[in-house]
């Protein structure tokens, strides 16, 4: 069997890497390509070249133009990553009878209410960002072919930037923060989502009938000033020098602090579909960050 890994150097691509190779012989790309083999899903036209070239039994697309604010004002090139090329892909898996697996977001609900979204919700995207990534999945689906839509948020890694580096490098050199309280979601580990990935995509590969749509997300629910004290308080307990102040991250509204984009307030996902389909019980969200603490943290 044959892997075709598309975005290998994103967050969930770089674990994907991992969780994926076991599984079959795994070609990893970047959206530099390699060996010939084109992996920029900016020039959509050119990924059927390479499908057609290595002709996977599965295609994972970690790719995304994931610039939130910055596709507002680059909507051509967000529609080319986000819904573009992911509907050459789900053609040329059609044609292959290939098995896609895809990651979309909770972008693609209009944030409203308190309660989890299920995947039957109504759609409602605020953003440009959310409207591109809807237009993804509904090409996969509208192509008839074999696919898992995995929808997540509030994605995070020890790789790379993240929201938790961010709020311990203002935490050591400010004694006051400012974070935003009424959003609400579940962080979740890279490392989570690709080892879900891997066990979906092997029981579906053995069960067709399992292929459709599911929500992705650590267990439980926070605000971005929940995450930040988490993230600080934890860093205090292993020593961290910090200068915030004790009771120095003031919760503020979103509309204190306004965006090119709009976000959703409720980024909540119901995930019980994907624990029943794949007998799943996914961690709470703290265990994850926690981890991710212990990697990035002087021990």
């Amino acid at each position: 069997m044959k892997i075709l890994l598309l975005g290998k150097n994103g967050q969930v691509g770089w674990e994907l890497q991992r969780a994926l190779a076991p599984l079959a012989t795994l070609v990893a790309l970047d959206r530099r390509g390699e060996g010939g083999l084109a992996g920029d899903l900016s020039r959509p036209e050119s990924l059927a070249d390479t499908v057609r070239a290595l002709e996977p039994d599965v295609i994972v697309n970690a790719a995304a133009h994931t610039a939130v604010d910055k596709a507002q004002s680059e909507p051509g090139l967000a529609r080319a990553i986000n819904a573009e090329a992911p509907a050459v892909l789900a053609r040329e898996a059609a044609r292959r009878g290939a098995l896609l697996v895809h990651y979309s977001t909770d972008y693609v609900f209009d944030g409203s209410g308190d309660a989890p979204r299920a995947e039957d919700a109504p759609t409602a995207p605020l953003s440009v960002y959310g409207q591109t990534k809807l237009e993804g999945e509904e090409a996969i689906r509208a192509s008839g072919c074999r696919h898992l839509i995995l929808r997540t948020s509030w994605v995070y890694a020890a790789r790379g930037g993240n929201f938790a580096k961010t709020m311990l490098r203002l935490a050591r050199e400010r004694e006051q923060l400012r974070v935003i309280a009424d959003q609400i979601g579940a962080p979740t580990g890279a490392e989570l989502i690709a080892d879900v990935s891997a066990h979906a995509l092997r029981a579906t590969l053995q069960e067709p009938e399992l292929c459709g749509t599911y929500h992705l997300a650590a267990a439980g629910e926070t605000s971005w000033h929940g995450y930040a004290c988490h993230v600080i308080a934890e860093a205090r307990a292993r020593g961290e020098i910090l200068a915030v102040t004790g009771d120095g991250i003031e919760p503020i509204p979103t509309s204190a602090y306004p965006t090119p984009a709009t976000r959703p307030l409720n980024s909540r996902l119901d995930t019980g579909k994907l624990c029943r389909a794949f007998d799943l019980m996914l961690p709470d969200w703290q265990r994850g960050v926690t981890r991710m603490l212990d990697e990035i943290l002087p021990g």
